[in-house]
């Protein structure tokens, strides 16, 4: 029996049917070229508000505690920011094939294979999201506690429920509201960290050395942290693609979704970067507030919230999506359902019975053990199809061609794996330390598992993977 992809919703209709602040009925089924609307430019704005969250300032904090200098701090964020230009060029698998990245992969995996990895990847959105959402209530719960508007129980329940609120409404209308929410978010947002570049840059230690040489183990460190984030988008890209028209260029997309996720990226990176060679940053929001002026500390309070709602509302999106690649029979608005209460349910354990926050992201971190590999073949197998793929096989189950051996793909199987076994042979980490990692003098080369998987499928598919033709 062939396994279909049913669980979209009606579908039908033309442009209009993509509105803000209206349902999106379209999930992971194709998008009709009928349908197709937009621009390039829209990615701009999509990458660029939703990377201003204070998770880069914590980032480029960290480059320094790992030893850098300010100089080489900055380097380290100006190279991760650079990562956006492949994550933004991945997005050109959604323009031809009009679905999500988790669909895509079925090419490389199999449809069954690619499972395993969609479910790891919803693990991971939900994750951050709950990260991002304890963050944003934080900070307003502290805007709060700062006006004298509530006790510490009902002004954290209350900022809970206007983060959880915000990022659910967004996430929930789908994809035009998303863009929407992302341009317009990201005005304000891009205003209040100018604003914040302003006091921490002067201040900074320029030094261009540090007390001890950070050594391969600080370089390696502060790259794994820098590239994590951008390489956690790329299951991403093509669900905010997909709706873009087939004549869609290449380096237009590239271009405009990479500036977008770069300039934010590093802007806020390099703000961490400065704030740390001035002050403790072992609190990152309270470090950096304490460097401001006492009038911009609410509106510091602001950014933070503002920031953690527009990363949430990307990866609560996707998650939906993700759901529907695993099999949900719900279309993507009652799928979401699922992952909003996840979210919820996560947030109030960490902010109210125990401070598993910390847990979870040292959990978060280890599985990039996975999905550098996993980035790797996935970006191989679509430069060796140069994006050009069966799309009607992608959803046909056991009937089309992107089945294999029993829904397997062997040469990507097998590149993934070992892709992870070199990656965990070399992984660093608070919940895991590999082999390898101490007679390479301290390195972590976790991010090399995605060049090892990519060569190895290179190796193993280069004769049957090919680019789809059209007959006739």
């Amino acid at each position: 029996m062939a396994q279909q992809d049913t669980s979209a919703g009606p579908a039908g209709g033309n442009a209009s049917t993509d509105q803000v602040f209206q349902v999106e009925r379209h999930g992971i089924d194709p998008i009709p070229v009928e349908e197709r609307h937009g621009g390039a430019k829209d990615l701009f704005w999509l990458w660029f508000g939703s990377n201003l969250t204070f998770t880069y300032v914590i980032n480029g904090a960290l480059a320094v505690a790992f030893g850098l200098s300010f100089w080489q701090a900055t380097a380290v964020v100006v190279l991760g920011g650079l990562s956006f230009f492949a994550i933004s060029a991945a997005g050109l698998s959604g323009v031809r094939t009009g679905t999500a990245t988790l669909v895509v992969s079925r090419a490389a995996f199999g449809v069954r294979g690619n499972w395993p990895a969609g479910m790891l990847n919803w693990v991971v959105s939900i994750g951050y999201t709950i990260v991002n959402t304890v963050v944003g209530v934080l900070a307003l719960e502290a805007f709060f506690a700062d006006l004298g508007w509530a006790s510490k129980d009902a002004g954290r329940a209350l900022a809970l429920l206007i983060t959880l609120a915000l990022t659910f409404a967004v996430a929930l209308w789908g994809h035009a509201t998303v863009q929407f929410a992302e341009r317009w978010i990201a005005y304000v947002l891009a205003a209040g960290f100018a604003v914040l570049l302003v006091f921490l840059l002067p201040g900074a230690d320029t030094g261009t050395t540090t007390a001890a040489a950070p050594g391969a183990s600080g370089w390696s460190l502060a790259f794994v942290v820098m590239l994590a984030g951008p390489f956690s988008y790329v299951p991403m890209p093509a669900d905010y693609t997909r709706y873009l028209p087939s004549t869609t260029s290449l380096r237009s997309l590239t271009w405009y979704g990479a500036l977008g996720g770069f300039v934010s990226s590093v802007a806020l990176g390099v703000a961490g970067v400065a704030a740390a060679t001035q002050t403790d940053m072992t609190d990152a929001v309270a470090g950096t507030e304490a460097l401001l002026p006492g009038w911009f500390q609410p509106l510091f309070l602001a950014l933070v919230l503002g920031g953690s709602v527009t990363n949430s509302i990307i990866t609560l999106y996707s998650s939906s999506l993700n759901l529907q690649v695993l099999g949900v029979p719900w279309s993507r608005s009652q799928a979401i359902l699922i992952s909003a209460a996840v979210t919820a349910a996560g947030s109030l354990y960490a902010l109210f019975l125990t401070d598993f926050t910390s847990s979870l992201l040292s959990f978060l971190s280890l599985l990039i053990i996975v999905f550098a590999p996993w980035g790797g073949v996935f970006l191989a197998d679509m430069l060796m199809r140069r994006c050009r793929y069966d799309a009607p096989a992608l959803h046909a189950g056991r009937d089309g061609g992107y089945w294999y051996r029993s829904g397997h793909h062997p040469a990507g199987m097998a590149a993934l794996l070992a892709g992870m076994v070199f990656a965990a042979l070399t992984c660093d980490s608070e919940l895991w330390t590999g082999p390898l990692v101490a007679p390479l003098g301290g390195a972590d080369l976790t991010l090399l598992g995605s060049l090892v998987s990519g060569g190895v499928y290179w190796v193993l598919a280069r004769r049957t993977v090919v680019p789809h033709t059209t007959p006739g």
